[in-house]
């Protein structure tokens, strides 16, 4: 009983990271930090604008690997749809029989029919989210037509839990302000993750016996 109950925790131990893996599809680096690649010796050439010369007109903005770019995040989008239809039919049909001959048996009531027919439908569906903030990523690579691909994340570590956000995206040059910061609508391809785990997020989401439940459940 013992060797079998031994086996059966080396299996949990050895399926645990298996489990843990397929529970994050992305790769650890994913967003991991870029650092700046050695600068290139720059060639003797005899100008005195050499490769490490940058326009005075760039001032101090990013633009090479590694350099820092700070990202406001001003997400903020609404839907809403709806849609009604009605219809409705009548239609009513009377005869009067004579008072006299053999129809005159008949009652007005015995060959009077009348019908209606009515329907009246209606959905509704809205959706908002917003998120604000604000994320310094670096600069992962420096593309021929002057975008940069760039990437970062924040870990706030709470008493209750992990809050990490998580950002990359193609930006442009001309859209980096001064201050090396640039609003997260003009990021191009931009995937942002907002995640938690912890006590908190997990009193938040369903038990796993009740999710199966919901799955199974017709209703």
């Amino acid at each position: 009983m013992r060797r079998r109950l031994s086996k059966l925790a080396m299996l949990g131990l050895a399926l645990a990271p298996v489990t843990a893996l397929a529970k994050d599809k992305l790769p650890p680096d994913a967003f991991s930090v870029s650092m700046p690649m050695p600068p290139a010796p720059p060639p003797a050439n005899g100008s005195i604008f050499q490769g490490s010369y940058v326009a005075l007109t760039s001032g101090g903005r990013a633009g090479a690997v590694g350099d820092i770019v700070t990202i406001q995040l001003v997400e903020r989008t609404a839907a809403t749809k709806s849609n009604a239809a009605g219809t409705q039919r009548d239609g009513d049909i009377g005869l009067t029989p004579p008072t006299t001959g053999p129809l005159s048996l008949f009652n007005p009531s015995d060959i009077a029919m009348g019908g209606s027919q009515a329907f009246k439908g209606k959905g509704d569906a809205s959706q908002s989210n917003a998120l604000s903030g604000e994320v310094s990523v670096t600069i992962a690579a420096v593309y021929p037509n002057g975008t940069m691909f760039v990437r970062g994340e924040k870990l706030l570590t709470l008493n209750r839990g992990d809050e990490r956000v998580q950002i990359s995206g193609i930006i442009r040059a001309i859209d980096i302000s001064p201050e090396n910061r640039i609003l997260s609508t003009r990021v191009a391809d931009a995937k942002i993750r907002y995640v938690g785990k912890g006590e908190i997020a997990r009193a938040s989401q369903q038990g796993w016996l009740q999710r199966f439940f919901s799955i199974i459940s017709p209703f």
